[in-house]
């Protein structure tokens, strides 16, 4: 018999993952050249740096982090919020963590939130969240239209 997921436990989760990603992107958006810095350094920031120069693309993902990291806090577009997120890490963790041997925390800290992440890609925000009302509005609507 299958235990019933406790629906508070859900919301916490998704909160205090979406936590760590609003915090990246603040320190890539207020310290552009710090961050830069670390991936021109990175053994393998030649993966995207041959893309666009560090600072632009340390830009672009503390957007991406922002957006993503939002929208996974308020459960908005949840399971697009976790691919978004997804794709961000996967070239983080390539360019900064693999070939640094001080980066196997990091890495493994980045594989977990993949894990969480892909709950979401999965699940959507199941409870409390943005996506959950337009659905219970959505159903509502359409058993009030069933009724009458």
């Amino acid at each position: 018999m299958m235990k019933e997921i406790n629906k508070p436990s859900v919301l916490i989760f998704r909160i205090m993952l979406s936590l760590i990603f609003l915090v990246a992107a603040i320190n890539h958006l207020l310290q552009p050249e710090k961050v830069a810095a670390k991936l021109a350094n990175a053994k393998m920031g030649f993966l995207v740096t041959s893309f666009a120069s560090p600072e632009i693309l340390v830009i672009i993902g503390g957007i991406g982090l922002l957006i993503g990291g939002l929208l996974l806090l308020v459960g908005f577009k949840t399971k697009l919020a976790a691919a978004l997120l997804i794709l961000m890490i996967v070239p983080i963790s390539l360019t900064i963590q693999v070939g640094n041997p001080e980066g196997l925390g990091p890495l493994f800290k980045n594989i977990g939130l993949a894990g969480g992440l892909l709950f979401f890609l999965f699940n959507g925000s199941l409870f409390y969240g943005v996506d959950t009302i337009f659905i219970n509005n959505k159903l509502n609507t359409q058993k009030h239209e069933k009724l009458n």
